[in-house]
């Protein structure tokens, strides 16, 4: 009997029932866009738009086909700013999520 299972399978059960787990997953790609690891950004989106809206769904509401945002969103992935910031945006919207940027300056020059 097996004691743990596929993190993906945890990620979209808390994703599904856990409305600020979902939103700490949208602040975490956020995060990692900014601060420059894109390729684990979209791979923190993809698991977020699996445990939440769907790729369908998605798809339908950016008029684009779902293979075409798995294929966005994977590691390898080039989204354009215009689908990556439409992305963020439904996911936002979805989430019910306030998304705020703040700076923090380092001392050191």
């Amino acid at each position: 009997m097996a004691l743990s299972r596929d993190y993906k399978e945890t990620i979209s059960e808390r994703g599904k029932n856990d409305p600020e787990f979902a939103a700490a997953l949208l602040d975490e790609a956020i995060t990692l866009f900014l601060n420059g690891e894109p390729e684990v950004a979209r791979l923190v989106l993809r698991d977020l738009v699996n445990a939440t809206i769907g790729f369908e769904a998605l798809a339908e509401r950016l008029d684009k086909p779902s293979k075409s945002l798995h294929r966005m969103l994977s590691a390898k992935g080039n989204p354009t700013m215009d689908n990556l910031t439409m992305i963020f945006s439904i996911l936002r919207e979805s989430l019910a999520v306030k998304v705020e940027v703040h700076s923090r300056h380092s001392d050191a020059a």
